[in-house]
């Protein structure tokens, strides 16, 4: 069996988006499911905290790690069962989640070329039940087969059990800290189905020949490079405020004082607001403090413009919190995880 490398003083700088410069007291690159649950049966990591990572891509560190962090490599894609109008695919955890779309646009299974170009991997999905373009993972999600951390037992939760919501999951919250996502099902069609609705998605599409999965995810791409920085570029960990989801006669009120709202219907008298446009309201859109700022083409992404550290760009975002919440009553929650 091959031995378990566990490293310390790690630095971490290469593997979070962000580029923030911190160390983890102890570090653990795991490639396989044993690998973790040797990991975590080890008494001398028991009882210290754990942080799981995989792609760095939704994460802040703003200070060093005292404890391990367990960064999640594993991959494999299998075709779990399949008949004539929908296949089940097994995505172990470590898979990155973009290569995993593009083996799905080339085998033709329709239901997640709408989520191109995210950075991250496959576990991160339904902890984060990520979305874009009027898809969910939710949306597609059948399984998650998660390990239990305190006894090391394995459980498969359905999709209701997962409790999906807006960038949310049961993961997130009750079940925080005790489960690590070690593959995730999904059920994608094997006949042409597609979701243009959403923004200006449509109209790209006006550009291309023909409707086909190849052309829906450079679509998508296109679409998202020409508004969203490289984080190989500009440092960044893509949109780092929630689009916030208010009561109907708040938004009835606001609607008053700015006309302009943009605005999606949300469950029964709720309206979802674009967290954006808010940002942008208060003049945050393309401003630099210190270090840190506004990307100038999209007012969600925050860039670490000049090695920044953390603490800094967490400050940075409180400004933003402060000020959108002085301006509209609306306290806007961050998507990126603060560690």
């Amino acid at each position: 069996m091959k031995e378990l490398q566990v490293v310390s003083n790690k630095n971490l700088k290469e593997l979070n988006t962000f580029r923030i410069n911190v160390c983890s007291e102890y570090f653990a690159e795991i490639n396989s499911v044993s690998e973790l649950e040797r990991v975590l049966s080890c008494p001398e990591y028991k009882n210290i905290e754990k942080f799981i990572l995989g792609g760095g891509s939704n994460v802040l560190f703003t200070e060093d790690f005292k404890g391990i962090v367990i960064h999640i490599c594993f991959k494999g894609i299998q075709i779990w069962h399949e008949d004539e109008k929908s296949v089940l695919l097994k995505v172990a955890a470590g898979e990155n989640w973009d290569d995993f779309v593009e083996f799905c646009v080339l085998n033709n299974y329709y239901g997640i070329e709408n989520l191109s170009a995210i950075h991250g991997r496959v576990g991160a999905s339904p902890v984060q039940n990520i979305g874009a373009y009027g898809v969910e993972a939710k949306d597609v999600i059948e399984n998650v087969e998660a390990l239990e951390i305190d006894t090391l037992k394995t459980r498969v939760f359905s999709n209701s059990d997962c409790k999906f919501a807006y960038r949310n999951s049961v993961f997130k919250q009750e079940l925080k800290n005790k489960y690590i996502v070690s593959n995730v099902f999904f059920r994608l069609s094997k006949v042409p189905v597609f979701n243009l609705k959403y923004g200006n998605l449509k109209e790209k599409m006006k550009e291309f020949p023909e409707i086909s999965l190849r052309n829906i995810r450079n679509s998508i791409i296109e679409i998202r490079n020409s508004k969203l920085p490289s984080p190989e570029e500009f440092p960044n960990a893509g949109s780092f405020f929630k689009n916030p989801v208010i009561e109907l006669y708040l938004f009835q009120n606001l609607k008053i004082l700015f006309p302009d709202l943009i605005n999606f219907p949300d469950k029964e008298n709720f309206v979802k607001l674009a967290a954006a446009q808010l940002i942008e309201k208060c003049g945050w859109k393309g401003k630099t403090v210190g270090k840190t700022g506004c990307y100038e083409k999209q007012a969600l992404i925050i860039v670490n413009q000049n090695d920044a550290n953390g603490k800094e760009i967490a400050d940075f975002s409180l400004q933003i919190q402060n000020s959108v919440e002085e301006k509209f009553g609306i306290r806007l929650e961050p998507e990126v995880c603060f560690v």
